[in-house]
Formats: C-alpha cells, sequence, structure tokens
C-alpha cells in the first residue's frame, strides 16, 4: 500500500491539465517559443514557384495534391484540415486545378507554336 501515496504524489508534481492550453504560461518558467509562420514562407515559395514556371507549377502540385488527398481518401480520410473540409470537396477543387493547369499549359504551347 505504499506505492499508492507515491505515484500520488508523482502525478500530483507534474504539470497541471490548464498547462496544455495554448497561451498557458510554461512550465518551470521556462520561455514560451514566438509564433513560427513556417506556413506562409511555404505559401510564398509556392507562390513563386508558380509565378516562374506558369500553368505547368500548378498541374504539379494539384496533382500531387490530388494523389495525396485520394490515398489519404482512400484510406479513411473523411475530414481534412484544409478549409473545404471535407476530402471529396479537396479532390474536386485539385481536379478543377489540374484541368485549368493543363488548359493554361496548352494556350501556352499553342503560343509558344504560333498558333494563337
Amino acid at each position: 500500500m505504499t506505492e499508492v501515496p507515491d505515484q500520488a504524489a508523482r502525478i500530483a508534481a507534474g504539470p497541471r491539465p490548464s498547462d496544455f492550453l495554448p497561451g498557458a504560461p510554461a512550465p518551470d518558467g521556462a520561455v514560451e517559443a514566438p509564433f513560427d509562420p513556417l506556413k506562409l514562407c511555404i505559401f510564398a515559395t509556392i507562390a513563386m514557384l508558380g509565378w516562374i514556371f506558369g500553368p505547368a507549377a500548378v498541374v504539379v502540385f494539384a496533382v500531387v495534391g490530388f494523389v495525396g488527398y485520394w490515398k489519404a481518401h482512400q484510406a479513411g480520410l473523411t475530414r481534412s484540415k484544409c478549409y473545404l473540409r471535407d476530402t471529396r470537396l479537396v479532390l474536386a477543387y485539385l481536379a478543377a486545378f489540374v484541368v485549368a493547369g493543363l488548359i493554361g499549359v496548352g494556350l501556352f504551347v499553342a503560343r509558344w507554336l504560333g498558333w494563337a
């Protein structure tokens, strides 16, 4: 019976549940790291690649995203962290990007060959 008080003391000495909430002070007086807006850097990089490579970049990124979401949907994912939430909507959205990118590539090639 001596183990029960020892375990209770160990649990009681640990972090409080409120320590896990966003914005809670860090335990032991440690300084919490500032927010890292990594997603904004990623978005800027993708936008730059899209600007440089044009519709071909749209096709590549849309196909990569579509394949990833297709595999996740097949594995049972029905809700996404994407703003569209439903994976079927995300797949339709990315498919529309693939079609638009392919049309853009076709128009670019047609202009380059002097057909349009």
